[in-house]
């Protein structure tokens, strides 16, 4: 099989039960991340997380949790974000991490296919500074960890905190002792603190001479369990490439590592017709026909259309994406609604949502 042909079977296979919302698509104006969040569960009363019967919880109060990103390991060995309802209470960034600990509090929410990633009994402790910073203290217990877990650990912790806007860097510390280096492993850690732009997944394949590349992060496709979400991955671009928005949509039509479980819905010959717009946080782009699902509709798939706007409002000063096929506005998305306006990031990327779309 092809791996052309293999593409398109899986990203069938995957086709995502999540539905696109937004000031434009992705259902209603885009929800700054907060610290602590102000909203509260997307759940609806009566209503329990997916997966086996045994880790189905009871019925989600909406006053008392709060959908919050954790960042666990999957089946796959990736990094990968699912919103749970934690407890809506003072000190969301502990209780987030505290969720990650293995047999924590988070044992009975955490998806099958999905595991959590600090060493059980590990005892945490955050501190928020007004420059940003989360100053994280853990127990002894935190350095009982396997050694090829240590990088997904960082990423863990890193993406988990940084999801809220008072956090943009992250330092580590062991009953008080801050670390200069993970515990098992001895990987560095940057002492101005650990943040995004340090990666996550990070795919090195073909690179030769890393010293002459940036990392830019896109979004693959995954399953589990039946039921499909986004991976973000790091990539190395070389710095000959000097525009990321190019670079971003090239990884995505070259696609994830073939030996990888990562598909891309982006056919082979998906091109841009001129150079990418950015003003005042939008970028426009003019893309062939072959970024259309269905010719005939000029439809865009949402296997398309998420990752593309995920990997793209990663980059500093983008907020919003706009979509032109041959230079026409006159799209629809899957659903068969018109995409009248530039498309927004959701607040969560393998969340729960209240409705389909909304659209002006």
């Amino acid at each position: 099989m092809s791996k052309k042909t293999k593409v398109t079977v899986a990203v069938t296979m995957l086709a995502s039960s999540m539905y696109l919302s937004g000031c434009g698509l992705f259902g209603g104006d885009k929800t700054e991340k907060i610290d602590p969040p102000k909203t509260v569960s997307s759940l609806k009363k009566g209503e329990s997380i997916t997966g086996d019967k045994d880790k189905q919880t009871n019925a989600v109060d909406e006053k008392n949790t709060i959908m919050t990103e954790l960042y666990l390991i999957d089946k796959n060995g990736y990094v990968v974000s699912q919103a749970l309802p934690l407890p809506n209470e003072k000190g969301i960034a502990t209780k987030a991490l505290e969720y990650l600990v293995v047999d924590g509090p988070g044992q009975n929410i955490i998806p099958n296919g999905f595991r959590a990633v600090l060493p059980a009994d590990t005892k945490i402790s955050v501190d928020v500074k007004k420059d940003g910073t989360a100053a994280v203290d853990f127990s002894k217990e935190f350095n009982g960890y396997d050694k090829k877990d240590e990088e997904k650990i960082m990423q863990s912790i890193t993406w988990t905190l940084t999801q809220f806007d008072s956090i943009e860097r992250v330092t580590l510390s062991v009953n008080g002792h801050p670390l200069k280096e993970m515990p098992v492993n001895k990987t560095p850690i940057n002492q101005e603190g650990l943040t995004r732009a340090n990666g996550i997944n990070t795919d090195l394949t073909g690179v030769i001479d890393i010293t002459n590349t940036h990392s830019l992060t896109v979004y693959y496709l995954d399953e589990n369990d039946g039921k499909s979400y986004y991976v973000p991955v790091t990539k190395r671009i070389s710095n000959k490439e000097t525009n990321d928005v190019k670079a971003v949509i090239n990884e995505l039509v070259k696609g994830p590592n073939p030996n990888s479980s990562l598909v891309s819905a982006f056919q082979s010959e998906v091109a841009l017709l001129d150079e990418p717009v950015v003003k005042d946080g939008k970028v426009t782009l003019n893309f062939n026909e072959n970024i259309l699902g269905s010719f005939e509709e000029n439809k865009i798939s949402e296997n398309v259309l998420k990752p593309l706007v995920y990997s793209l409002t990663e980059q500093k000063g983008i907020k919003s994406v706009a979509i032109e096929v041959n230079g026409s506005t006159k799209l629809l998305n899957e659903e068969g609604k018109p995409l009248s306006e530039p498309v927004t990031r959701p607040e969560k990327v393998n969340g729960i949502v209240k409705s389909s779309m909304k659209t002006k």
